[in-house]
């Protein structure tokens, strides 16, 4: 079917041909402003946030507003001035330019003409990083008085010349399309089987700058659109084809997984949808040892799989212990043509559980448990079977398709004569277009979209029709791109408000990672979402409902880079028991721990001070927490002395930030910095030999990483960098690479003191976390400019900034509670309103464009 809709790629390359010759954003760009002096701040103020924003916006400053009087300087601008070229421009000189920052020329009265140098200057100041250790500081609050000056200098000089920044578009990512066919059709499915992995920026897979569409990734969404559509309808001529199911050699396979009927023990579980009523075979291929003879064969009994369905036993295969990989069918055992019908269903292929309880052997068992293949040839050491891979082929003989929830949620109507086959079809095409283009059909779509079920229809009637439809529908860019409306007055530069259907879209792939529903449609549509008062309604609607656990999920999962524990794989021979269930439970805490923060409304710095977590029964013994049995994850305070403060207790976080043999505080210094305090340090400089290439070894003894690191720090190039890093890292060195408290490193006792940048001592995760919240200005602003980013699809510039620091001003008030910073950023101009792209022309009008939301 894919050919039936080439003309559907062939709108969406148009449309991409589109975008790409328009001219980009001059985002580096400073836009046309008023002089703006500590001396006369403009008497105007940024949108109130009870004001919806009007479109267009014609004049800098709005009638109604509350003028604010000339804000006094407590330090005069000159004296500011010296201060600056004192204290700072001997690093920041021309001839020396640390950071890639010179200040040999800065003037406080002229500073508004440079606003990411003055975003740059108040990130460090607030932070406390500059001077840097070591350097003399002017006295009193100096400093503070600088960077409120900055502050407020730039705030004024945005309410001026308000700009909510802009985007080109934004396209499905793996996660959103695979979330919107879901809500579409009611199938199931993995975007990576189609789609290539999506690209970040700014710690983001949304971002609109780095989305760009080619060729190949235009093909890649037809062939989704294809094989989607066969499943979500089914295809009773479908032919064989084989699926595959791969298990991590990091996965242990002692217990059950998740899914498997009771008595059993590793394998897989999947839920697998089957295009047709038929037979099917399933095959299960084993590990093998070096010399080719199966993995597990010196086990004292004898292993049998269990291929179940839906939990009902389907067949019992023999595992041949002699089996070798010189065999004909090699490691594969293969099940007799089983009968399955049509639709998803579980599917489990996993061994019969043959005893319970400890082994008496010469060495226990351990977590990874196939950690070494050779292992199992060993006497003494009791191993067991282990699956390596499980496949699906068929159909064979197809009898038909039957009842599936999807072809439940597509076929609203059925032809009882061919005469009312197209108007059904109008029906079912006009509803599921409104629902994937996330707005009403014009009678143009409709009619494009019946022209393919025409196509279809006439090949193989009123079904492959339907089907051939739904296909163009999830190829085409009005479901695969959310493209905004643009008033059909607006002048290039001017500020407008986003639609409210626009606006819809918005707020629901935000807190839900999915497509809006019907209720947050209906209000765009009536644009009642311009009302603050009902965008802030539906705000705390969508944070009640249980899909606004994508903030977790997607967001917070993002933002902290738990994704990156995969990169990590601890030592077998040193970690033995780290597997990856443990792995995927340390997310799992840690998703959990910020959902509840978000869904209980709780502050912002719970995510440091938090004295519990959520686990379930393995990472709590992991951790040393006792009383917690069963799989289900529940709120567990921290034992006293476990040392564990907030998510610097997570085993995710500190896995992550490990190498697979070692501790590594540089990372999980540089992790502190960059992630949760956004004041990133500079990359090395070019020819600094990397930590590993120092000695291991002095006097007949393994050094500690603490040691090996002070040799490496004694490169005056690598101090400058070290000297803020290393305390941080060091503070949480007494947990090991998976996350357990140590005291000792290589039989030497651990040292984990040192000298925070501001002078404070620290030697462990509580003083760490209490030296970050004596100065919690970065860490707020920094978790408000990564959630702004995420909900705005764009990176965040110097002109978000007075926004960011309007919402720390909000909610400061109310002790920083989750809930508010999300209505901070949904209730902001960047959020509610948009910049007009400039054109190539300046006397060309942006053009008017209605696409997929």
């Amino acid at each position: 079917m894919k050919s039936l809709v080439a003309a559907s790629v062939g709108g969406l390359s148009l449309l991409a041909v589109a975008i790409i010759d328009r001219p980009a954003p001059a985002t580096s760009q400073t836009p046309t402003s008023l002089p703006v002096t500590p001396a006369s701040y403009a008497a105007v103020t940024a949108n109130p946030a009870g004001d919806p924003v009007r479109s267009p916006v014609p004049s800098r400053r709005r009638p109604g507003h509350p003028v604010l009087a000339p804000v006094p300087t407590a330090i005069a601008p000159s004296a500011l001035t010296d201060v600056v070229k004192k204290t700072c421009a001997g690093c920041h000189s021309e001839q020396r330019k640390q950071g890639n920052l010179s200040l040999q020329g800065f003037d406080m009265t002229n500073i508004n003409g440079s606003p990411e140098l003055a975003e740059k200057m108040i990130g460090k100041l607030r932070a406390g990083m500059m001077p840097p250790p070591g350097r003399p500081k002017p006295g009193g609050d100096t400093l503070d008085v600088l960077a409120g000056t900055l502050e407020r200098m730039m705030d004024a000089r945005y309410a001026l010349n308000p700009n909510p920044g802009m985007r080109t578009f934004q396209r499905l990512n793996r996660a959103e399309y695979e979330r919107s066919v879901k809500d579409l059709l009611g199938v199931d499915i993995k975007a990576e089987s189609w789609l290539p992995l999506d690209t970040k920026s700014a710690n983001f897979d949304n971002i609109a700058d780095v989305q760009m569409p080619s060729a190949t990734l235009l093909d890649s969404y037809l062939d989704a659109a294809s094989e989607i559509s066969r499943l979500a309808v089914g295809d009773p001529k479908a032919s064989v084809s084989t699926s595959s199911f791969k298990i991590a050699r990091l996965a242990s396979q002692v217990d059950p997984v998740d899914g498997a009927p009771a008595g059993t023990r590793g394998g897989t579980s999947v839920t697998h949808t089957f295009p047709a009523d038929g037979e099917y075979v399933f095959t299960i291929t084993l590990h093998a040892i070096p010399t080719g003879q199966l993995f597990g064969s010196a086990a004292p009994f004898d292993e049998k799989i269990e291929i179940s369905v839906n939990g009902e036993r389907m067949a019992v295969l023999d595992v041949d212990r002699g089996m070798s990989q010189a065999d004909p069918n090699g490691m594969e055992i293969r099940s007799k043509p089983i009968s399955v019908r049509a639709g998803p269903q579980r599917v489990t292929a996993a061994f019969i559980r043959t005893f319970e309880g400890p082994v008496n052997d010469n060495i226990a068992p351990i977590g990874h448990s196939i950690a070494d293949t050779q292992i199992g040839s060993q006497a003494g050491i009791t191993t067991q079977s282990h699956v390596q891979m499980f496949a699906v082929t068929g159909p064979f003989n197809p009898t038909g398709v039957s009842d599936t929830p999807s072809r439940r949620r597509i076929f609203s109507c059925r032809p009882l004569a061919p005469s009312e086959a197209r108007p059904c079809a109008e029906k079912i095409i006009t509803r599921l277009g409104a629902q994937a283009y996330r707005r009403p059909l014009a009678p143009k779509d409709v009619q494009g979209l019946l022209g393919f079920y025409d196509t279809g229809a006439k090949e193989g009637g009123f079904e492959l029709g339907i089907r051939t439809a739904v296909e163009a529908l999830l190829a085409s860019p009005h479901f695969i791109f959310r493209i905004e409306e643009m008033p059909v007055v607006s002048k290039p530069g001017s500020r407008v408000a986003v639609s409210g259907i626009d606006l819809a879209s918005r707020l629901s792939f935000f807190l839900w990672g999915a497509p809006p529903d019907s209720q947050l449609v209906s209000l765009g549509r009536r644009g009642l979402l311009a009302d603050t008062t009902v965008l802030i309604a539906q705000t705390k609607r969508m944070l009640a409902d249980k899909r606004s656990i994508a903030l977790s999920t997607r967001f917070a999962s993002q933002w902290l880079r738990l994704s990156d524990i995969e990169k990590v794989h601890p030592d077998a021979l040193q970690y033995p028991d780290f597997r990856e269930q443990l792995a995927s439970d340390m997310v799992h805490e840690t998703e959990t721990f910020f959902d509840h923060l978000v869904r209980e409304n709780r502050s912002f710095l719970d995510l440091y001070t938090a004295n519990w977590t959520y686990v379930n029964e393995d990472l709590a013994r992991h951790y040393g927490m006792p009383g917690v049995v069963g799989t289900e994850f529940r709120r567990v305070e921290y034992p006293a002395n476990s040392g564990r403060a907030g998510i610097f207790g997570h085993g995710s976080v500190l896995t992550l930030t490990s190498h697979a043999n070692r501790t590594s505080p540089v990372l999980r210094g540089k992790w502190v910095m960059e992630v949760l305090m956004g004041t990133p340090p500079p990359a090395p400089p070019p020819n600094v030999p990397d930590l590993e290439k120092t000695g291991d070894s002095k006097e007949g003894r393994l050094l500690t990483t603490r040691e090996r690191m002070e040799e490496h720090r004694a490169n005056p190039s690598c101090r400058s960098c070290h000297v803020f890093i290393d305390p941080i890292g060091l503070a949480m060195d007494n947990f090991d690479v998976n996350g357990q408290w140590r005291i000792r490193e290589n039989g030497t006792s651990l040292d984990t003191r040192g000298d925070f940048y501001d002078g404070t001592k620290i030697s462990n995760a509580i003083e760490l976390q209490k030296v970050l919240l004596k100065r919690p200005t970065p860490l707020v602003r920094n978790f408000t400019q990564n959630l702004m980013a995420y909900a705005l699809g764009r990176r965040i510039e110097y002109y978000d900034h007075p926004a960011v620091r309007k919402i720390e001003a909000q909610v400061k008030a109310g002790n920083y509670r989750m809930q508010d910073f999300i209505v901070g950023v949904v209730k902001s101009d960047a959020f509610r309103s948009r910049k007009v792209m400039e054109q190539a022309d300046s006397g060309t009008r942006a053009p008017s464009v209605r696409g997929g939301r």
